[in-house]
């Protein structure tokens, strides 16, 4: 075996040239460590991203620069908004870490509004495709973490880890637009910034399945006022958008709605926003769909959706600035050290209620069993399936009298109807006659009065019956008394036949009788 030489062949492998080839190649592979090394850990692919170059760059270590860039950096592919220093402070040779909460340049908290500033600006404008949002964005950034403290921190000898920003100078060299941006974005976070609490309010009073009711979302921040244009998720369980006899689960439009746009969205909980389409459902957990909603200019926004089951209830989910920024990822761009920042949050927020089927309805008629009409005045008792204990009202009541038995009805009118409302469904509803009227008694049984049931369910009216037999009428009418009932029956004219007969027999009797007497008288005088 040996080594390549300058002609071409190979030589032995002496121990020596061994010892020379094994140090060369330690040689090369602490080379190649210490370009590992030297090149900061969180180097990355970095350029300009959105923004505007101000003309003249501000000047550092005696070096005077063509232009700044005031605005967002692409790093590895991403839009990342940086404040220009790597350091927590110019004297530490601490660095940042991610994660870590955002000084200032000169190692100093910043101020709480300061800081929530920071947050809901990156929040609301981090993904910004406009110019002179982005250099704008970029110049608060700077002038509230590193504005100088004196002049000297202007010095343009200074070592740009040292050197403080020109805030007045840089501002003055962004053109008009963004000047106005910088103004807008200030008075935005000054009156939008964070700390946000989210709420989601139940409709009130126990819901009907099937039946569409408003749930409000707000999102509102440390004064109470509400955030417009805030994207809020919902998931919602037990709980359909819009109509619910919508087979796809579709939620129109004008139904599963806010005051801006609402939307249902797939498992990603993708969502264009501001785009006011409701697309298509999609099944997220074991009940419920998701749906994305957007605040008005109150920070409110509506879903209309119809429980499915007996626990509806949403839970909001959004993101909301952090109470103070922390620190992303620091990356070195050109010669400068930069910390890429981010200042958001996820909240969250849950209203519940309780749901029950559509309530029904009742109607009994009491009829005469042979003519079929109706029979007014006759009190029926309205019990459960066991004929005991009471029925039960849509409100999970029970109905009863005020002696705490079950509720005593009574029917009306002509057709001898009565209608009970309100009743829970599904249940089985009894009616029991508690007397008979007049003229209908002797077929009453106390033990055995008559009944109906029938199964109620829900949203639909259950119809009962019940028929009574009428009273004989009394063949002869005691004197001094009244009929109280009269019947129909067939009548003759003249003697009725069997009195007739009975008198041909009493003819025919006396005259046997008539002939063995005058017989005997004969007999007698002979």
């Amino acid at each position: 075996m040996g080594i390549p030489t300058d002609s071409g062949g190979f030589e032995p492998v002496t121990r020596r040239r061994l010892a020379t080839a094994v140090r060369l190649a330690l040689v090369a592979l602490l080379g190649a460590l210490s370009l590992v090394v030297v090149a900061p850990a969180a180097s990355a692919e970095v350029e300009e991203g959105i923004g505007h170059r101000t003309t003249p760059g501000q000047s550092w270590g005696d070096r005077d620069r063509d232009y700044d860039w005031l605005g967002s950096y692409v790093v590895d592919g991403e839009h990342v908004f940086c404040v220009s220093f790597a350091l927590k402070a110019p004297d530490s040779t601490e660095h940042y870490e991610p994660g870590d909460e955002l000084l200032t340049k000169w190692g100093d908290p910043l101020e709480s509004d300061v800081a929530a500033n920071i947050s809901y600006l990156l929040l609301r404008y981090g993904d910004t495709t406009d110019a002179d949002e982005a250099a704008a964005l970029a110049h608060l950034l700077h002038s509230w973490t590193a504005a100088p403290r004196s002049p000297a921190d202007l010095d343009p000898s200074k070592p740009f880890t040292e050197i403080g920003y020109d805030v007045e100078a840089q501002f003055a060299k962004l053109p008009q637009g963004a000047q106005d941006a910088v103004e807008a974005l200030r008075s935005d976070a000054e009156a939008n910034r964070g700390p946000w609490t989210a709420n989601v309010t139940a409709p009130e009073g126990e819901q009907i399945i099937d039946t569409p009711a408003d749930w409000m979302v707000s999102v509102t921040n440390a004064d109470g006022t509400g955030i417009p244009g805030v994207e809020v998720e919902l998931a919602l369980t037990d709980l359909a958008p819009g109509d619910a006899g919508d087979a796809e689960g579709d939620p129109p439009a004008d139904e599963a709605e806010s005051t801006g746009n609402a939307e249902s969205t797939g498992a990603d909980g993708a969502a264009a926003p501001g785009s006011g389409d409701a697309g298509t459902t999609d099944e997220n957990g074991e009940n419920g769909e998701t749906v994305t909603v957007v605040t008005d200019e109150g920070g409110n926004a509506t879903l209309t959706a119809a429980a499915t089951g007996e626990q509806p209830s949403v839970t909001a989910t959004l993101t909301a600035p952090a109470e103070r920024p922390y620190v992303r990822d620091p990356v070195t761009a050109d010669t400068q050290r930069v910390v890429s920042t981010g200042g958001e949050q996820t909240l969250t927020a849950e209203a519940a209620t309780t749901a029950v089927p559509a309530p029904g309805v009742v109607k009994v008629t009491k009829v005469d069993d042979e003519t079929g009409e109706g029979i007014a005045g006759v009190p029926l008792r309205l019990t459960a399936e066991d004929k005991t204990s009471p029925a039960v009202g849509a409100d999970g009541e029970d109905l009863v009298d005020s002696d705490g038995e079950p509720l005593v009805v009574t029917t009306e009118g002509e057709n001898g109807l009565v209608t009970i409302e309100d009743l829970r469904t599904p249940q089985t509803v009894c009616v029991i006659e508690v007397t008979p009227p007049q003229g209908y008694g002797d077929a009453f049984d106390p033990e055995n009065p008559p009944s109906a049931c029938g199964e109620l369910h829900p949203g639909d009216t259950l119809e009962l019956r019940i028929s009574n037999v009428a009273d004989e009428v009394p063949r002869t009418i005691p004197a001094g008394t009244q009929p109280t009932a009269t019947s129909q029956s067939a009548t003759m004219s003249g003697a009725p036949v069997s009195a007739l007969v009975a008198l041909g027999a009493l003819v025919v009797a006396v005259a046997g009788l008539t002939g063995w007497v005058a017989r005997k008288r004969l007999l007698r005088q002979r």
